[in-house]
């Protein structure tokens, strides 16, 4: 009779712990991804205060449609600038090389950068950083627009997944400082993909 009482607290704590450990939303990997880093204090740009209720981040559904095949043209003689940041710190950036791809039955060409300080750094020696403004921006998304992580490739193809798209850290938390979108990689069209605004 004992191991039947003992097992029954066992088994009523599990469920009930398990119940109040609710799992974080995500529809695909990148999302539940995310949620898991702002819900980890370690690794979270949110306030305390914020991180104490968050169940998880705002996303469009998952459209294949967003994810577009890019053709890459290198400018390998580009100098560096200094990127304008929401701070009085700079970026020191080159334009690596201009993407086109069609969206929506339309051409567009989007700038991709790479940053003079982060290619120093172990592991990030193929970044490049794609930002980018669109017509969702102060509406559904972040007004200061969205960025997305991208990788050197060997070719000349490089594939978009606008479903990736994510605000800069300044959108969840002013002590960060993060790049201003330059203005000329303005999508003009709505980019119903990625993350939304962060309700507080």
């Amino acid at each position: 009779m004992k191991h039947v009482i003992i097992l029954f607290l066992i088994s009523t704590c599990f469920f009930s712990c398990v119940k109040k450990k609710r799992a974080l939303k995500g529809e695909t990997e990148f999302q539940k991804n995310m949620n898991a880093d702002f819900k980890d204090a370690s690794k979270s740009p949110l306030k305390e205060k914020d991180r104490k209720h968050f169940e998880g981040l705002n996303f469009f559904d998952f459209d294949s449609a967003y994810i577009v095949k890019a053709f890459l043209k290198r400018t390998p003689n580009t100098d560096w600038f200094s990127m304008k940041t929401t701070t009085d710190r700079v970026s020191e950036e080159r334009i690596y090389g201009v993407l086109t791809f069609e969206l929506k039955g339309t051409t567009f060409n989007l700038n991709v950068y790479q940053g003079k300080a982060l290619m120093q750094e172990e592991g990030f020696e193929n970044y490049l950083f794609l930002p980018f403004l669109d017509k969702t921006n102060g509406f559904e998304t972040y007004g200061g627009g969205r960025y997305i992580d991208a990788e050197i490739v060997t070719g000349n193809v490089m594939f978009i997944d606008f479903n990736k798209a994510y605000n800069p850290y300044c959108a969840y938390n002013p002590k960060y400082s993060c790049p201003i979108v330059p203005r000329v990689n303005f999508l003009n069209v709505r980019v119903e993909a990625g993350v939304k605004n962060f309700d507080k």
